[in-house]
């Protein structure tokens, strides 16, 4: 490591590491710049320290465990059903046994809004918790893809040397290996998530099936494979910086309160390196080793403040306990704190901000469980047919002709009655004598009701239509039944006379 001074503008120092990515900064130049660019303009390839500490394995196993889940999600049945479906082409959704279809975008709107609220709260309170413990790119990125380079190349510093040294028989069969082995896992996790949308049973059609019976399967298939491969081979960290809106929003999010992973300014500063000739006496506890920004994987310093870089993976405080430990000072010169506990040590506050997003949260969770409890197990659309007009019949009474759409949203046969509400009507079906709903079908038929003039009243009326299956009601609406005037009544009458 080199240092490398440019005081021609403004009074900053600047130190190097012999990848020319930059280390430590002082003053505030930091903001200007991101860590995996270098003053050319050139990215900067991030070769991580291999992470190791107490927190380090909670990832793991937090990791593990989500993997479990993840994995396995798809392959859960309930009543002959995916646990979860997310049938964006068929726009068929199914979260935990229960269907939802198009109808039902707004419970998914609503949703949509409350995780929103959620993540603004969570992340007002925990920072960026989700990013470095449970975000999946984070989770496949360093606990999978980066543990294999590990055992495959060896540490960082190896790694930069390997990628360094001229081609060898060593090299190619390492890197051929390593990729080899990235692309596999690129296939399966693409697989993985391509089963949250087609379900299992359809996956395995397209991977034991001829190509040409599933070309679009096989081509998304495919897609999916050379994405994941392109963003845990090449892209990495770069997804989390410039794809990723999460960081971004950290700036509006975080106030002094939030708790994330910060060094401890006051106790760590002036930074001074061990050495014999230097009165320890006015020195900060930070040896200034640099191994926190070493083992940093979007290659940041924290000493710096918050960064949009950092997701809070915690390898700087277990990097940092280390050092500590070895020069036997406290612990936790870096940690999960908030600048107002470092600062003047505060302890933390529920303020009004999150007082309020917590109460509009709770407000949106009761109002979809609500929406959800409501949800009918069948979708009914029904309107007149274009360009019908009333029928009068011998008998006196008035007919209309309505289309219908009705959609399954269970995983239950059901054979549907078409009741009219309070008044003496009668349906009758178009071209069929009775609705039979199969498991998630979707029917679209025709019907036609009767209702006697005398419940008619000036050429309108609104009836009440109810969807039963075996007795119990599943869904009704209102809807305009169309009749003549009284003026045509009576002109109708004296014809007759």
């Amino acid at each position: 490591m080199s240092e490398k001074a440019n005081n021609e503008e403004v009074d900053y120092n600047y130190l190097y590491d012999d990848g020319d990515r930059l280390i430590t900064r002082t003053g505030d130049s930091f903001r200007d710049r991101v860590s995996t660019i270098d003053r050319k303009g050139h990215r900067v390839w991030v070769y991580p320290h291999k992470p190791k500490g107490i927190f380090h394995r909670f990832r793991i196993l937090t990791s593990i465990i989500l993997l479990v889940i993840m994995g396995g999600t798809p392959f859960i049945k309930l009543n002959g059903d995916p646990l979860i479906l997310l049938n964006v082409i068929e726009r068929k959704f199914i979260i935990f046994g229960m269907h939802f279809w198009m109808q039902d975008f707004f419970i998914f709107a609503l949703s949509f809004i409350a995780l929103v609220i959620f993540i603004v709260l969570f992340t007002a309170i925990f920072g960026r918790i989700w990013c470095g413990w449970a975000c999946p790119q984070t989770i496949f990125m360093e606990m999978v893809f980066r543990k294999i380079e590990y055992l495959i190349e060896g540490d960082g510093p190896k790694q930069r040397k390997l990628d360094e040294s001229p081609y060898t028989f060593i090299k190619i069969f390492k890197k051929t290996l390593k990729h080899t082995i990235f692309f596999a896992l690129s296939w399966l996790i693409g697989n993985i998530f391509l089963s949250y949308i087609i379900g299992v049973d359809e996956l395995f059609h397209i991977i034991s099936e001829p190509v040409q019976q599933h070309t679009a399967g096989f081509i998304a298939m495919l897609v999916f494979t050379l994405v994941f491969y392109g963003i845990f081979a090449r892209f990495r960290e770069q997804a989390c910086i410039y794809i990723c809106p999460y960081g971004r929003l950290q700036s509006v999010l975080l106030d002094k309160n939030s708790i994330v992973v910060a060094y401890d300014f006051v106790r760590g500063e002036p930074r001074t390196k061990l050495r014999k000739d230097i009165d320890p006496t006015n020195a900060g506890d930070c040896i200034d080793c640099s191994l926190c920004v070493k083992v940093c994987p979007t290659g940041i310093d924290i000493r710096n403040g918050t960064q949009l870089e950092c997701g809070n993976c915690t390898a700087c405080i277990d990097a940092c306990n280390s050092v500590m430990k070895k020069v036997k000072k406290p612990k936790n010169l870096i940690k999960y704190a908030s600048i107002n506990q470092i600062e003047s040590n505060q302890k933390f506050r529920f303020t009004t901000r999150i007082a309020l997003y917590s109460v509009l949260l709770i407000a949106l969770i009761v109002l979809n469980a609500v929406l959800i409890g409501s949800k009918s197990d069948i979708g009914v659309t029904m309107f007149k047919a274009k360009g019908s007009e009333y029928i009068i019949n011998d008998d006196e009474s008035i007919s209309n002709l309505y289309t219908l759409t009705l959609i399954n949203k269970t995983s239950e046969k059901m054979y549907i009655d078409i009741i009219i509400k309070d008044i003496p009507a009668k349906v009758k079906l178009v071209g069929t004598d009775k609705i039979v709903l199969n498991p998630n079908q979707l029917m679209e038929t025709a019907a036609i009701i009767e209702i006697p003039e005398d419940y008619i009243d000036d050429g309108k009326l609104e009836i009440k239509v109810g969807f039963y299956n075996n007795g119990k009601i599943l869904n009704s609406l209102k809807t305009n039944f169309s009749a003549p005037k009284e003026k045509e009544k009576k002109e109708k009458h004296e014809n007759h006379k």
